[in-house]
């Protein structure tokens, strides 16, 4: 039975050493659930960090850490001390996270911690091929592992990967500071379906891949090594009937089975009827913006005086990667605040900010979630915010106002909520009055509509969405007509060439035989090309003809030392034992028209360049930044159209190349020239890009047409990239 391999930074476990060896206890957090049906519910095996180094665990233990983690359908991945201090600590922490939510000031970039990044996610890597079987797919989790999707792909190319950040992704101005952005982009293009919160981050990252990585993107397809990768976006959601039901159950009890917490909590609110509470829950993180909520807090105190002795604000602050020295620098200035306010306003009997600086139990968050009148979630950068959807799940009541960052992922789906500027003390203090004076029913009406949408969209069903994304996402039929050039149907190549009387073997040369290069004019044959097209050669019953858009300078100079056929100017000269002819007899006089145009747009695109043949013009915007260039492709497009209507030119889009010719010339009429010649009784033809579409046309039905790279084509196969065609050619040499 195939299997979905889940993989993240730790395993949704607690591995705990007792006296009795090793301890292990389910985790009950968000991923964890969301990925339950993934994971527990199917053949899923999930593999990450156990949470104990390599230095507290001896070889003794070692075995039955295995053990116990596999009873738990998990993997481990062994860390050591350095690991999770250079890698974790260092890079994840100390460099990707501030950099991802727009801190720069806090982003370090140290190379120890890089290399370590690196280590770690090949560790990963390892872990993870070794799962892996025949129609297996991946999901892999977060920003700590964002190189991890190429490295499972570069050995394992046919499995499904889907790569998930929970973190927002950064604007192309942030990112483009980084000086390892394109690795890390290079890391998440191995993935086949790539996932964020919102749209927004979604278009980030879209953008990057066009301006740094150089990619075509369309919509939300990038085009990257020959694969169609999808980009969507996909809200987390929360166990909505687990708080629910917890907050049903919690307005059940009696005053002795409540909790110590709940007690306070009900003995301060039965004091009047107008007295307030408001919740602030999070990790002691930057990105929360606990020190501006805590001075927003105060300037609302001194505008409306009114609400003193009547209104508190629980504030409580999980602990979060105190050996960080951000953290702890945030730690003294939320203490130092906290203190300072409270000195200030409290009486005898009133304290404005209740504190917590601890992790509380499930029954304790719903105690404050359940009491509390307003909750107010202010942070300054957040990917979702699931605190937000946990508090409106609790009020059963329908009742309580939800104050929200408009900085957080979740403030796209909550519209209902009370959107604020964290920034803006004066709209979080008149925000915040208007929470609390809301009338019951505007209350309820905003908090019904934030509940029919977040329990519809729950984390088990964000979980569903992604995995059916991921089901479709490796799916290209949508794209070509082509089958995968398979084992099987190469042997059948081979056993057609050994049974024929002569073989033509046709290759486009740009895209096909080699890379494509940021200057055309650098994309010479290097020896491994020459050796294997020699060795080709070698057998008597093939024929090489070389077909390309390259001029027959460019192509007669590169192979000058060979007898090979080969077609320029994408059809218009022939050469045959060494000798040159013309097989289209054409003009180039519309050059002096068409070439000042192109010119202009050379000169608005930077490092774009023209290139003139004999009897074509090529617009190449390889290197230029693609949104700009391809704004400018439809601004050509519309200006030559007018210019070329009552002529035989035509435009031809290429990779990242606009050229326009003369629509008399092409590569299927060069072809059947050749076949007019001699008699072929088997046929081979391989080439990239749509002006191949008319040999594959063109050939006859028996011909084994080739397309490289995952385009709608009219060829009958298709290879991925350039390396693949080399190997296709290498099993054409008997050797």
């Amino acid at each position: 039975m195939n299997k979905t391999i889940i993989v993240s930074n730790r395993l949704p476990l607690q591995v705990e050493r007792s006296k009795d060896g090793i301890k292990v206890t389910p985790s009950v957090g968000g991923l964890a659930t969301g990925m339950k049906s993934v994971h527990r519910d199917s053949n899923g095996v999930w593999v990450g960090w156990t949470g104990l180094t390599d230095e507290e665990i001896d070889k003794s233990l070692q075995t039955q850490v295995n053990t116990a983690v596999e009873k738990e359908q998990c993997v481990g991945v062994n860390l050591t001390e350095d690991d999770i201090e250079n890698y974790y600590y260092g890079f994840s922490n100390r460099t990707l996270w501030p950099l991802f939510h727009y801190f720069l000031e806090y982003t370090e970039f140290d190379k120890t911690a890089w290399e370590s990044y690196k280590r770690v996610n090949e560790k990963f890597a390892k872990v993870v091929i070794s799962q892996i079987e025949d129609g297996d797919k991946v999901w892999i989790h977060d920003y700590q592992l964002l190189l991890l999707p190429q490295l499972v792909k570069a050995e394992k190319p046919e499995v499904s990967i889907g790569f998930f950040l929970h973190i927002p992704f950064p604007s192309y101005e942030i990112f483009r500071t980084f000086p390892k952005r394109g690795e890390l982009l290079e890391g998440m293009l191995g993935a086949d379906l790539i996932g964020f919160h919102t749209y927004d981050y979604e278009r980030h990252f879209l953008s990057s891949v066009k301006r740094i990585a150089n990619k075509e993107v369309k919509f939300n397809k990038i085009t990257h090594d020959n694969r169609i990768i999808k980009v969507d976006s996909f809200p987390m959601g929360i166990d909505y009937k687990k708080f629910e039901n917890a907050a049903l159950d919690n307005q059940k009890q009696n005053n002795r089975q409540k909790t110590e917490i709940q007690r306070r909590l009900d003995e301060h609110l039965s004091q009047s009827s107008s007295t307030k509470m408001v919740l602030s829950i999070d990790r002691l993180d930057y990105t929360k913006g606990i020190p501006n909520r805590i001075r927003a807090f105060e300037y609302f105190l001194n505008k409306y005086p009114q609400y003193r002795e009547k209104i508190r604000l629980i504030m409580l602050a999980v602990p979060s990667r105190s050996q960080v020295p951000q953290y702890q620098k945030l730690k003294r200035e939320t203490d130092e605040l906290v203190g300072r306010i409270n000195g200030e306003f409290s009486t005898v009997s009133w304290t404005p900010i209740w504190y917590f600086y601890r992790t509380m139990p499930f029954k304790n968050l719903i105690d404050l979630y359940t009491s509390s009148d307003v909750a107010l979630i202010t942070p300054v950068r957040d990917g979702m915010n699931l605190v937000a959807k946990e508090y409106v799940a609790t009020r059963t009541q329908k009742d309580g106002v939800l104050v929200l960052s408009e900085m957080t992922g979740a403030s796209i789906e909550m519209s209902e909520a009370l959107l604020i500027n964290p920034f803006n003390f004066e709209e979080i203090a008149d925000t915040l009055k208007q929470a609390l004076e809301m009338p019951v029913e505007e209350q309820r009406e905003r908090m019904t509509g934030l509940q029919k949408r977040i329990s519809r969209y729950s984390v088990e069903k964000w979980a569903e969405e992604f995995m059916n994304a991921l089901d479709t996402a490796q799916n290209v039929s949508e794209y070509i007509k082509a089958e995968k050039l398979t084992a099987e149907k190469k042997s059948k190549i081979i056993k057609d060439i050994n049974q024929s009387q002569s073989t033509l073997l046709l290759l486009d040369y740009d895209g096909t035989l080699v890379s494509f290069t940021k200057k055309p004019e650098e994309a010479k044959p290097d020896k491994e090309l020459f050796k294997l097209l020699e060795s080709i050669a070698e057998n008597p019953k093939i024929e090489i003809c070389i077909i390309s858009g390259r001029d027959k300078e460019t192509l007669g100079k590169w192979f000058a030392h060979t007898n090979y056929r080969l077609i320029s100017d994408h059809g218009v000269f022939y050469r045959k034992n060494k000798e040159w002819k013309a097989l289209e007899i054409l003009k180039n006089d519309w050059m002096e028209d068409v070439i000042p145009i192109l010119e202009t747009f050379v000169d608005r695109t930077p490092q774009s360049s023209l290139e003139q043949k004999s009897f074509s013009v090529a617009w190449h915007y390889r290197n230029s930044d693609l949104e700009m260039a391809e704004k400018r492709v439809v601004e050509i497009n519309t200006v030559l159209t007018s210019l070329i209507s009552n002529t035989d030119l035509t435009i031809m889009h290429g990779n990242k190349v606009l050229e326009v010719k003369s629509s008399k010339a092409n590569k299927g009429r060069a072809a059947l020239n050749v076949l007019n010649e001699k008699k072929f009784d088997n046929i081979i033809a391989l080439g990239d890009d749509w002006t191949d579409e008319y040999m594959f046309e063109d050939l006859p039905e028996y011909a084994h047409t080739i397309k490289v790279g995952l385009k709608k084509t009219s060829a009958k196969y298709y290879l991925n990239k350039v390396e693949e065609v080399r190997s296709f050619l290498n099993t054409l040499t008997n050797k």
